[in-house]
Parts: structure tokens; sequence; C-alpha cells
């Protein structure tokens, strides 16, 4: 990753939601540092583990995949993670550090902002990135709705933080000049429906920030 100076910044892109080949495929060619895939029945872009499984073996090694979760077991995850090949796993719900912090994978944090602060503390959930994204009861992500950006920018100051929440082409440019993100989560944003992505506006996401 390069370092945040004002010539060489640019921050990671994750292209999340993905539930099939092709959108994978596209999001590769445009450009994406990573994909994520949601292992959460009740999301309308769930995907099972078999299913995330074929598309893995028909990607390029070098592709970083992240996981999704919510509310599994510890035991749980490390085994789709094994199974389907995936680099990363983020936990997005009430998961807790010490249930977690022994298996040997990397791990990704949601948080959220409620009453002015970052739930739950980064501080007290060591991980390797940390989500940021919009605070709705009950909802998962993928909810379309825009995270504070001036408390984002804040976080993004003391953690290595992924900016999500409500991200599209038309505002992907001011979010990243505002809160200054070590990277990018997108999902419904791109989308022409859930789970299907629009290419053309993978394009216009990844574009302005690659180049």
């Amino acid at each position: 990753h390069l370092s945040k100076s004002k010539k060489t910044y640019r921050p990671e892109i994750k292209i999340c939601g993905i539930t099939n080949l092709d959108d994978a495929r596209a999001a590769c060619e445009a450009g994406a540092d990573y994909l994520g895939f949601v292992l959460f029945n009740q999301s309308p872009r769930a995907i099972s583990p078999d299913a995330l499984r074929r598309i893995r073996e028909k990607l390029d090694k070098t592709i970083k995949c992240v996981g999704v979760f919510v509310n599994k077991s510890p035991l749980a995850v490390a085994k789709i993670a094994a199974d389907c090949g995936l680099d990363i796993v983020q936990l997005c719900a009430e998961e807790q550090y010490q249930a977690f912090r022994l298996l040997p994978l990397q791990i990704w944090r949601v948080i959220r902002i409620q009453d002015g602060l970052a739930q739950p503390p980064p501080s007290k959930w060591p991980a390797e990135r940390y989500v940021l994204d919009a605070s709705q009861a009950d909802l998962y992500g993928g909810t379309g709705a825009v995270t504070d950006w001036t408390m984002a920018a804040r976080i993004a100051k003391e953690f290595k933080m992924m900016l999500a929440g409500g991200l599209t082409p038309a505002n992907i440019a001011t979010a990243i000049r505002i809160v200054r993100p070590y990277g990018v989560d997108v999902s419904s944003g791109i989308e022409c429906r859930h789970g299907k992505k629009d290419h053309e506006k993978m394009r216009f996401f990844i574009d302005p920030i690659n180049h």
C-alpha cells in the first residue's frame, strides 16, 4: 500500500457483495484490490460457501478474497475460510475479540458510530482493518446509508480504516478527499439490483481512484 502523502496516496478498493463469477472477474479487471463475499443467509447478497468456493477456484490467486460473517462461531468461520480459500474474514456483529484472537486468520472488524463513538472501540478490538459502516439497527451493511465522514476522518487518522456506507461513483472523490481512508468498500452503490453489479458503475467508481 502506498503511503498517504499527497503525491502517492491511493486508497485500497474493496468491491463487496459479489455473488457471481462474472462480477468477480469484472471487479478484478477494473482494478479492485479485494472482493467481498457475504456469508450471511439473511442478506440479499448472500452467497453459499459452495458457490464461493467455485468462484474462488476460477480467480487469480493474487486477488484477495474477504468473507463477510455475522455472528458465526470462530470454528465455523475458520472452516469456511479454509474451505473457500479466503484471505481475510470480516466480522460484522457482536463477535468478541477474545473468541477470535487465536484464529490464524487476518481479521477485519466492522465498526459503527453510535452516540459519537466508534463501536466496538478499535482500541479494544485489535484487527488488521476497521470497516466503518453506517449504523442501522439489525442491518449489516449494504443499506446505502452514508457514514458520518467528519467522524470517519478522525478515525482514519488513527487506524487502518476502510470507509463503507453509501459510497457511489458520484460521491467517492469527495469522500476520499474529506476522510483520507486507508481504503474504500462499496456494495449497493455500484449495483443494478441486489447481488448484481453494474460493470460500468464499477469502472466509474474505481477509475478515478486508480488514475
